[in-house]
């Protein structure tokens, strides 16, 4: 199965996704994006052809979000409730 050119890699700790691309075998760091519009802009600046059908419009496999529910960037909060 060949890869998404395209990774947005799973939610860090502290919050944010690491946007990467993938391109002649090697992977390339975009930026870390805390938004939708950041990714469009990462991928802008990559010379990505319509960013903003890659990431909102979803027509194409080029995209691959890991880990984490698409469109999210922070970490669900811990369940801190203690009896």
């Amino acid at each position: 199965m060949e890869h998404a050119p395209i990774v947005v890699h799973r939610i860090s700790p502290s919050g944010g996704r690491r946007v990467s691309l993938r391109a002649e075998g090697r992977e390339t760091v975009l930026g870390v994006a805390h938004t939708d519009p950041d990714v469009i802009e990462f991928l802008r600046r990559a010379e990505v052809p319509d960013p903003d059908e890659v990431v909102l419009g979803g027509a194409l496999p080029l995209i691959e979000w890991q880990g984490d529910a698409p469109h999210v960037y922070e970490a669900e909060p811990a369940d801190t409730d203690v009896p």
